[in-house]
């Protein structure tokens, strides 16, 4: 059974940082691309980041420059780093795996995580 587990959300002001992580259980880590999507209230989720092993990584045009995401393969956990936040980050962050190669697709990620809140004040 797949298990995505998000952790490290919560409250900070703007300029801030944060650094959120999911550990995965039940998939083959290194063949897999991981991603972070995030959903805020009232919108879609978009797309904001995603890595596959090897250190090939892609990010959205909004978050390029701010966030960083990571892979420690040997604890199966891919991090997502935040600095310089906006209220505009504001949203619940949700960890994506899918085995293959990377996309921004949410539709072609097969399993997801519970997701974690992210609240950026002004």
């Amino acid at each position: 059974q797949v298990q995505l587990v998000e952790s490290g959300g919560g409250l900070v002001q703007a300029g801030g940082s944060l650094r959120l992580a999911c550990v995965a259980s039940g998939i083959t880590f290194r063949r897999s691309a991981m991603a972070w999507f995030r959903q805020a209230p009232g919108k879609e989720r978009e797309f904001v980041a995603t890595s596959r092993y090897g250190g090939t990584s892609y990010y959205a045009d909004s978050v390029k420059g701010r966030f960083t995401i990571s892979r420690d393969n040997a604890k199966n956990t891919v991090f997502l780093q935040m600095n310089s936040l906006r209220p505009e980050d504001t949203a619940v962050y949700y960890c994506a795996a899918r085995e293959g190669s990377v996309t921004s697709t949410e539709r072609h990620y097969d399993y997801w995580g519970q997701g974690t809140q992210v609240t950026v004040s002004s």
